[in-house]
């Protein structure tokens, strides 16, 4: 089995997963569009996560590992916020990575990539090991996309494209607090654009300047913080799991101590063997933080930094006023059985939605050989999605364009879409070579209506990972595919 991800690349445009940002103008790095298929895949994914963590949860059970019972809402926020925002949770000052330039080819690099890039000049060697390189000394370069907002355009005006939708959660907790009847423990849940002017994108989707962000800011007590990070850390891999991620290919990784922000209590990166890597490493697709009561804090007093005591205060100028000042508005909870008032402690799972759906494509992506029409060993590509994020959950084919064969699938068709399923009619070429297509776009399962189809009140049912078929009635068909899709 290959998992050449040149390969995976090449299914994504050839089926439409996947396309180079206005590739008809030579592209621009960075940035990616997603095709039909793909615009399906990545919406099956963020609709599953939401639906797992938010609208499917039931707040009156105590889940399996979870220390109680606890309530999950959702929330959009907007892209472009108040520029204080981000002074105050010390993305103005610290978001960056360290950028070196090379005189000799103009090119630019991360620090921390040259070890592992090609050098413009000469690819067979990497930045900095050819002799022409003429590298500058490593220098900080801030990752946060800036705009104008209004029409004057100046340096008052400027403002930042997130990048995070983290900030918008926090500095909306005392309106949904106010607004809603939640009581701690609670989760906030976003999905929404995150934007990074990454020095230089790679891998594909994996490292990009627009990206898709599925983040829950869970408040919690103090007391009861490091219990909600081990039950957030452990069922946050578990979903991958139970999505089709093989367990070989996916770890848990507790960061260490000198890893660790300077805010974090714990940290633990959710990660994947993509293909573009090195046998035995990995790529995160997930980070579940604890990042204790420091967001709320920040926005609260201003930007928080260390003392030598290892403790978080106000970070000050040399005339001891604030560096950054926040907000001054009480973002604090009362709990009226208790009569405690407190900072929540805050437990982070960000998983990124496009590097969720790419991990998703390597891990379907399987190549094996089966049987043609005639019986001849054919090379076969088929994307192994799990039923609940396959783009397309059924096709429908006429074994034959007359007889009232296309009739008929036509009708089986309709019912299925009024279901509200993603169903794909095909009637072209022989049935295998529609079996073929089907199965490079992961379609879980085929219908077939033939010629018994008038006598039996039967169509065949194949599956896409088994290839095994049988012969379910007509009247069957919706309910035998939302009971399949249901696993």
């Amino acid at each position: 089995m290959s998992r050449s991800m040149d390969k995976i690349v090449a299914l994504c445009k050839r089926r439409g997963f996947i396309f180079q940002n206005s590739e008809i103008y030579g592209g621009q790095n960075g940035f990616w569009d997603y095709g039909p298929l793909g615009t399906e895949l990545k919406r099956n994914v963020r609709d599953v996560w939401y639906r797992d963590m938010v609208s499917a949860h039931n707040e009156l059970l105590q889940p399996a590992g979870a220390p109680s019972t606890f309530q999950m809402v959702g929330l959009e926020s907007s892209i472009i916020m108040h520029p204080q925002v981000w002074k105050c949770s010390g993305h103005y000052d610290l978001f960056h990575d360290m950028m070196v330039d090379c005189h000799a080819c103009k090119g630019r690099f991360r620090q921390d990539h040259i070890p592992s890039t090609p050098c413009p000049q000469k690819p067979s060697k990497c930045v900095g090991e050819h002799t022409g390189c003429r590298l500058t000394e490593p220098r900080e370069f801030n990752l946060m996309m800036k705009t104008i907002i209004g029409a004057l355009g100046t340096d008052d005006d400027a403002a930042f494209l997130r990048p995070e939708t983290a900030q918008g959660i926090f500095v909306n907790f005392k309106n949904v607090v106010d607004s809603s009847r939640v009581k701690l423990p609670f989760g906030i849940c976003q999905v929404g654009k995150s934007f990074r002017n990454e020095i230089t994108p790679r891998n594909f989707t994996f490292r990009s300047r627009e990206f898709e962000q599925m983040e829950i800011e869970f408040f919690c007590h103090p007391s009861q913080s490091r219990e909600w990070y081990t039950y957030w850390r452990d069922r946050r891999y578990n979903w991958y799991l139970n999505l089709g991620i093989t367990r070989d290919r996916l770890i848990l990784r507790d960061h260490h101590q000198d890893e660790l922000a300077h805010y974090s209590v714990g940290t633990a990166d959710i990660e994947y063997a993509f293909p573009f890597l090195d046998a035995g490493e990995y790529g995160e697709l997930e980070g579940i933080a604890h990042r204790g009561d420091f967001d709320l804090r920040s926005h609260m007093e201003g930007k928080l930094a260390k003392n030598a005591a290892g403790q978080l205060e106000l970070e000050r100028t040399a005339d001891g006023q604030p560096k950054h000042r926040g907000s001054g508005k009480d973002l604090s909870y009362f709990d009226d059985q208790t009569r405690e008032r407190f900072t929540p402690h805050v437990i982070e799972p960000s998983a990124g939605a496009d590097r969720g759906t790419l991990a998703f494509i390597c891990e379907a992506y399987h190549e094996d050989q089966q049987p043609d029409e005639n019986g001849a060993m054919q090379e076969r590509v088929v994307m192994r999605f799990h039923p609940r994020l396959a783009p397309v959950k059924v096709a429908v084919f006429p074994l034959i364009k007359k007889d009232g064969m296309p009739e008929k699938a036509m009708e089986i068709y309709g019912e299925l879409k009024a279901a509200g399923l993603s169903v794909q009619y095909d009637q072209q070429a022989a049935i295998g070579r529609r079996y073929r297509r089907q199965d490079e776009i992961g379609t879980p399962y085929c219908l077939t209506i033939d010629g018994d189809t008038a006598k039996d009140g039967c169509v065949t049912i194949r599956d896409r990972d088994t290839l095994q078929q049988e012969r379910i009635p007509v009247s069957k068909v919706v309910e035998e595919i939302q009971t399949r899709l249901k696993g």
